[in-house]
């Protein structure tokens, strides 16, 4: 879609990085977990790959294995960025004991562990879409040894 001034809005302030997420309740951790546990991008795109996003390490294994020709399209890769984030926290949350999603006061998601580390995975997330580094299950690996 070519809309001329959102280009130029784009080469003003560069793409969209990042989420929001707002709540009535501070308690609705299992509600948050869900709403961002979507990744509607990240999970087509493998989908189409033929990898089953199970919220498993293997699947983080196996998104690092991917050909990243996403890439090369500038309206994707910031919301890739933004899913591939979001399920490296799913991943965590689901499997690390004691992790949980915290929403910081302006919106952004983060995965706070029992030891009280946040982990800013969204932005983890756009690392990795843009250049593959640091992979998503090497980043599982350090925070599951924490």
């Amino acid at each position: 879609m070519n809309i001329p001034f959102l280009g130029n809005w784009r080469k003003k302030r560069g793409p969209a990085q990042g989420v929001a997420v707002f709540s009535d309740s501070e308690s609705d951790h299992e509600g948050v977990a869900e709403l961002l546990s979507e990744c509607e991008l990240l999970r087509s795109q493998a989908h189409q790959a033929g990898i089953e996003l199970d919220d498993t390490v293997a699947s983080l294994e196996a998104l690092d294995q991917l050909l990243p020709r996403w890439r090369d399209d500038e309206e994707s890769l910031p919301w890739l960025g933004n899913d591939a984030g979001l399920y490296l926290g799913t991943v965590i949350i689901r499997t690390v004991p004691g992790a949980l999603w915290e929403v910081w006061p302006n919106g952004r998601p983060v995965v706070r562990l029992v030891s009280g580390r946040e982990i800013d995975v969204v932005v983890s997330g756009h690392e990795w879409a843009a250049s593959g580094v640091p992979e998503l299950s090497q980043l599982y690996a350090e925070v599951a040894e924490a």
